[in-house]
């Protein structure tokens, strides 16, 4: 008897989800000590500030989700106030952390197109990319 296969919409399904596990999983075991914000490629240019501005970068940030919403005992809270000043530095580390694991899952979600051959997956990576990866990077 021969078993029925999972669609492509699935298979792109659950590897987004697993690559996103293992993104967070691998985010939280990688050595902070690595990341530095005031060195490449962290360290915001003039180019970039441009492209922000133009983006408009800070009229949306806060409203895109934050998993220091969600896990507030692992990170630090992006909203500081006279109260997490000391936390910036770890603030600092965990941002370009994300930075880093965000990178990685639009280079890695390329999977997703051998998973499911259609132009609509061609849609979808865009669509993750766009907005569940590169406005975290902004």
């Amino acid at each position: 008897m021969r078993r029925k296969s999972m669609s492509g919409p699935v298979k792109c399904l659950v590897y987004i989800i697993a690559l996103g596990v293992v993104s967070f999983v691998t985010g939280r075991l990688l050595p902070k000590r690595w990341f530095k914000s005031d060195c490449f490629p962290f360290r915001c240019n003039e180019k970039e500030k441009k492209l922000y501005k133009a983006l408009r970068v800070k009229d949306w940030q806060n409203k895109v989700p934050d998993m220091s919403r969600v896990f507030t005992k692992l990170m630090p809270a992006k909203k500081l106030n006279a109260g997490t000043l000391a936390d910036i530095p770890r603030m600092l580390e965990e941002t370009c952390v994300a930075e880093c694991v965000h990178c990685w899952l639009i280079v890695l979600s390329v999977g997703m197109l051998f998973l499911w051959k259609s132009v609509w997956s061609w849609l979808l990576w865009l669509v993750y990319n766009l907005l569940g990866n590169v406005s975290f990077i902004l």
